[in-house]
């Protein structure tokens, strides 16, 4: 689900601590005398007051009526990111708009060529360790999966394959896929920062980088059409940037130089028809990536589902039997 924030308010991150020693996370919509409305991403919670322990508020996030304060772009004078997650990098303060052309420059080493013995798509680095986002339709049913970088050497572009690729996460239903290079001669990899789909406009110019049919690092530039679409029963961003297969999962960047969709579907009989996975689905896909863990022994499952926490012992009673502590 995509949650769209209308009008200027401040949304609230924080922890809530909650008895029995658990505990919930998200943005905190309101704050009432009888409970309090979290914001988990997938749905709305409405926590009674008298079940909560205390609430830890960690950083106010703006709506998209806000304008944050001004940064300088990708590159030389990169726009001020931080890291939201271990894995990944956020945009804090958007930096000014540079035109495409500086952009792919800067950028187009994060892009890369996906390759299976079914078909092939497209992708993106998002940290520097070698772990990128594509769909999951492109590595679908597969295990044997190459991933084909342009390195850029003393002003050259050099191709490389690399054919040690694990899968990390799946999510079928929202067709995202998380896969890491793991060569050992592998250098640190060039990553996309990743942005806010919230925070576009319709109208704002957006370009996507990747292999339609094959053709490596082509590059289709167009507007975003709307950002509430829905297709095939999810919301998608619509766009006029030229998609075609072998784009999918590849990155659709808005002009600062941050992803702000993945490139998943066309309409084949229209022009300018393109759809494009939210980067706020993504986001969530990969704070939550323990849910979505691939599993060898279950390679078709989306979900992965973690052993419950075990009976927490009271103050001394260490060591006795669950039941037996009273």
């Amino acid at each position: 689900m995509v949650a769209l924030s209308c009008g200027l308010h401040v949304a609230v991150a924080a922890t809530i601590q909650l008895k029995e020693q658990a505990s919930v996370t998200g943005r905190i919509l309101a704050e009432k005398k009888d409970c309090v409305v979290v914001d988990l991403g997938y749905t709305v919670l409405s926590i009674p007051r008298s079940e909560i322990v205390q609430v830890l508020k960690t950083e106010a996030t703006v709506s998209q009526g806000d304008k944050p304060s001004s940064a300088p772009g990708p590159g030389p004078g990169a726009a001020a990111t931080e890291a939201s997650d271990a894995l990944f990098e956020t945009v804090r303060a958007p930096g000014p708009e540079r035109s495409v052309r500086e952009l792919v420059q800067a950028l187009g080493e994060s892009v890369v060529q996906v390759r299976t013995p079914g078909g092939l798509g497209s992708g993106f680095f998002i940290n520097e360790e070698g772990y990128l986002i594509t769909n999951f339709h492109v590595i679908e049913g597969e295990t044997h999966i190459s991933v084909e970088v342009y390195h850029q050497r003393r002003g050259q572009l050099e191709r490389r394959v690399y054919k040690q690729i694990a899968i990390v996460a799946i999510n079928k239903f929202q067709d995202l896929a998380l896969l890491r290079v793991e060569d050992k001669d592998a250098p640190r990899f060039v990553k996309a920062p990743l942005g806010d789909s919230d925070a576009l406009a319709v109208g704002e110019r957006v370009f996507a980088i990747g292999s339609p049919l094959g053709f490596e690092r082509t590059v289709t530039e167009g507007i975003v059409s709307t950002k509430t679409r829905q297709y095939m029963g999810d919301l998608y961003l619509q766009t006029t940037a030229p998609l075609n297969p072998g784009n999918s999962g590849g990155p659709l960047f808005n002009l600062r130089g941050e992803v702000v969709g993945v490139a998943n579907a066309k309409i084949m009989f229209g022009e300018g028809l393109g759809f494009a996975i939210p980067v706020n689905m993504v986001k969530f896909f990969l704070r939550h990536r323990d849910a979505y863990a691939y599993d060898k022994d279950n390679p078709t499952n989306p979900y992965r589902y973690l052993p419950p926490p075990g009976r927490l012992h009271k103050p001394g009673t260490a060591g006795r039997p669950a039941g037996q502590d009273r």
